[in-house]
């Protein structure tokens, strides 16, 4: 948004984006709710695991009326779709044993899942694990098809050609992801759990900044190359875990990793989890972290659980733990909690937030720990899979402030 001069623009601008106060939940109509691009602001969703959730019976509701998913989240606000890419996840087909047919967030799952967000309108974040399965600050395990290899200049071509053959892919088909993650969650770096002997050694938190930065600028290079004649340009995103560590990593990753080249600073905030920054001292963080790297700054991740119950035998991550402030678990708590965060990082200059697996609901879909969902008292849809009046965060007349 630019700033605004004119009298009559200003006010206009008021009204939509509530300069003076948020309009009540009561007056939240159909006729006006905000939809916001994603230039404004992005109203963010990692759909990673809804094709396999359809495929075994999930059914997702809105209004009483059964409908797809991708629908929904674009017909309540959602501009942003965030999806995950695993290297040769076999498992998640060998996880139903003969009942299995095919892989889940691999590159022909996730052309599909791009496809229909695109075909709704929705932007695509593409957030590359470089690893078949989860990886995270605990486990950041290299794919097995490069677990032999001993030389870091090897490495760096096969994250190079593995990126570019995966870009060159997406864009034959006319799918290029707006943004690009490399990495996911990599706090202490990546491929550096379970690794052979000899493996290039990528752990920052042993120092390692200089061949982690090497390996992250050979991923940059190749988005690079592959997106040189794509207008307007794909944004880089790089990934840590806990706002704790922002400074610590951005900073060590740019000025000792030599890696500048990337445009957004992403990291997960869960509030139930990352308790070492009060939640209301996280705004003043994430405006100095801003103006520290000069850089776009964007939750990539958060949760909130609207219940502490359960729909299924697999146990739930979330619920167990405090409550932040006065945001209870309830459906009006997760409501109250996503509206006050979003405020707050539209206010902290923040360029957006992604609400993860928002639709893990209930089902026979299968992963390495349970059958259904660990999720689902997280998600914003209820345990019969209707609509929770939590969407209503993301079309909400939200205060922005004046750019300089």
């Amino acid at each position: 948004m630019k700033p605004l001069f004119f009298s009559g623009v200003a006010m206009l601008a008021c009204l939509l984006f509530s300069c003076n106060k948020e309009k009540k939940d009561d007056e939240l109509s159909a006729d006006n709710k905000v939809f916001y691009s994603i230039d404004q602001f992005c109203m963010g969703a990692d759909l990673s695991y809804v094709n396999q959730i359809l495929n075994h019976g999930g059914i997702y509701k809105d209004s009483g009326e059964i409908r797809n998913p991708y629908r929904i989240f674009k017909d309540n606000g959602t501009n942003l779709v965030r999806l995950r890419l695993w290297h040769n996840p076999a498992w998640t087909k060998d996880v139903y044993g003969e009942a299995g047919t095919q892989f889940y967030n691999d590159l022909k799952d996730v052309e599909k899942s791009i496809a229909v967000a695109k075909a709704e309108g929705m932007a695509v974040l593409l957030d590359l694990h470089y690893s078949d399965t989860w990886a995270d600050p605990d486990k950041q395990i290299p794919p097995v098809a490069w677990k032999d290899i001993y030389e870091l200049n090897v490495l760096k071509d096969s994250v190079y050609q593995y990126t570019k053959n995966v870009m060159t892919y997406l864009k034959s088909k006319n799918l290029f992801p707006e943004m690009i993650q490399i990495g996911n969650e990599i706090n202490c770096g990546m491929m550096i759990t379970g690794t052979e002997t000899g493996f290039p050694q990528l752990n920052c938190c042993n120092g390692q900044w200089l061949s982690l930065g090497e390996v992250i600028n050979s991923g940059i290079q190749a988005v690079r190359d592959v997106s040189s004649d794509i207008s307007p340009k794909p944004q880089i995103v790089l990934h840590v875990a806990d706002p704790k560590n922002l400074s610590w990593w951005f900073g060590n990753i740019i000025s000792k990793g030599k890696v500048t080249d990337f445009d957004i600073i992403g990291f997960s905030y869960y509030p139930l989890w990352h308790t070492e920054i009060n939640y209301t001292s996280l705004p003043a963080l994430v405006s100095s972290v801003k103006a520290q790297f000069n850089k776009k700054i964007m939750i990539l991740e958060t949760a909130y659980p609207w219940s502490t119950s359960g729909a299924d035998q697999y146990h739930n991550m979330m619920g167990s733990q405090e409550k932040v402030g006065s945001f209870e678990f309830t459906k009006d708590g997760q409501k109250a909690f996503m509206t006050d965060l979003t405020q707050k990082m539209i206010i902290a200059g923040t360029c957006g937030i992604v609400y993860w697996e928002p639709a893990w609901i209930t089902s026979q879909m299968k992963d390495l720990w349970g059958t259904g969902s660990s999720w689902e008292n997280c998600t914003l849809f209820d345990f019969e899979g209707n609509t929770l009046p939590s969407f209503s965060y993301m079309t909400r007349s939200y205060s922005f402030p004046m750019k300089k």
